[in-house]
């Protein structure tokens, strides 16, 4: 079992749904939050380099012609589904509506590269189902789907080394450093030969030796492609970003431009994940945890993507009411905070706070009410600091600077809550 089945389980993020198709995942209220921030950061990137952020159908036509030939040369597992008299696929990528989006647009030279963006919610692959688990593999994920329609080869590449930063940038901001994953390259030898300085860039940009694949003749629709793989607790591999050059798809689907003779020409495509899928950052997230808890450190995920970031636990219930209102003065910031309210010993609740990875335990007695400064746990340095509540604040606030926010997903009360699992 990879380490992060447990963990998603335990800390109460993730888990199967038997009553589902296998590779179709639950997500309980703290799952939720962690997945929706994750959604809003990668979108704003996205939206922040100038991609135009679309929605398109689930399901399509196997019939449609476009669709056919494409499904024919390159044959996926599908979940299939029929309607009247027609045999519907849902999608395994955002191609299908964003291409057929494009095809029925206007534009020239003067709009491109012109980018279009969606997160989809959801693609669908039908893994085998030994090969379905947890959060690694799935049948059904979040997939946030980036195109950029290009004139030339050289905008292409231009475009491509910019893509290939951006996308090391989100990996970093959502908590996933260089040192956390490998690169692979893969393009055909008449493509090496021609653009050999060009393809060394990549690998000077990733700062470390990529891993090469390079084809005699081309077999895919893409002549160069670049992935960011997360090698895990079992060293299995498994995709995050991606891009790639796709030289075919502009003509199977009829998708054309105004060039500057007003002639019309047929774009490069780029196909761009920044992220990999969502589903594929938790499992990535939660797998270098387990990581850094071998090494010795406490396992936690980025303060920003913390359901609960501040814990207060009042030593007993005496105290509840000067915690509530240190509660109180937290209100309109940025910070999540919850309550320990519960009938147990104090060492029980800051043990199971440590288990839940709450980033700031404050513990607030008749001395913090007196002295003003509050006794924070912090687990990022590992270390008990005596801070105000104001400063606190601040720390916190700065710390996720530039990241979405989204209030906590449960009630204030861990006495109100219930309990999803175990």
């Amino acid at each position: 079992m990879p380490p992060h089945v447990l963990l998603m389980k335990r800390l109460e993020i993730a888990d199967y749904e038997l009553g589902s198709d296998p590779g179709n995942i639950r997500w309980y209220p703290k799952g939720r939050l962690v997945k929706s921030l994750l959604e809003q950061f990668v979108t704003s990137r996205m939206n922040e380099y100038g991609a135009m952020e679309v929605e398109t159908p689930v399901m399509y036509d196997f019939q449609h012609p476009s669709l056919a030939d494409y499904l024919n040369r390159f044959p996926a597992r599908q979940y299939l589904l029929k309607s009247e008299d027609k045999e519907l696929f849902l999608r395994f990528a955002a191609c299908f509506g964003q291409f057929l989006m494009v095809h029925d647009a206007q534009f020239s030279y003067k709009q491109m590269p012109m980018k279009v963006y969606e997160l989809t919610r959801y693609s669908f692959r039908r893994e085998k189902s030994g090969e379905v688990v947890g959060l690694r593999r799935l049948r059904a994920f979040s997939m946030p789907d980036c195109h950029a329609f290009c004139t030339d080869l050289e905008q292409a590449k231009k475009e491509f080394i910019t893509r290939f930063k951006l996308s090391m940038q989100i990996l970093d901001e959502i908590g996933l450093s260089k040192s956390d994953y490998e690169a692979g390259v893969r393009f055909t030898k008449d493509f090496y030969k021609e653009n050999k300085e060009f393809i060394t860039s990549l690998a000077k940009v990733f700062g470390k030796p990529v891993l090469v694949e390079m084809w005699n003749e081309r077999f895919f629709y893409f002549m160069l492609k670049w992935d960011f793989n997360y090698v895990d607790n079992q060293d299995k591999a498994a995709a995050l970003s991606t891009d790639q050059i796709d030289v075919e798809n502009a003509k199977r689907y009829g998708i054309t431009y105004v060039d500057e003779k007003g002639e019309r020409q047929y774009p490069l495509i780029l196909h761009c994940s920044p992220s990999g899928a969502i589903e594929r950052d938790v499992y990535a997230l939660l797998e270098k945890a387990y990581m850094e808890q071998k090494s010795g450190k406490a396992p936690m995920l980025p303060l920003w993507l913390s359901p609960t970031q501040v814990r207060f636990v009042p030593i007993s219930d005496k105290f509840l009411g000067d915690v509530e209102k240190m509660v109180k003065e937290l209100d309109g910031s940025c910070v999540r905070v919850d309550i320990d309210d519960r009938s147990l010993t104090l060492q029980k609740k800051v043990r199971e706070a440590e288990m839940e990875w709450i980033p700031y335990i404050i513990v607030v007695g008749q001395k913090e009410l007196e002295s003003g400064l509050l006794p924070v746990r912090d687990r990022m340095s590992g270390k008990r600091r005596e801070l105000k509540l104001e400063v606190l604040a601040k720390e916190i606030e700065r710390n996720v600077a530039g990241k979405p926010f989204k209030p906590l997903p449960l009630p204030k009360y861990l006495s109100k809550r219930p309990q999803f699992y175990g």
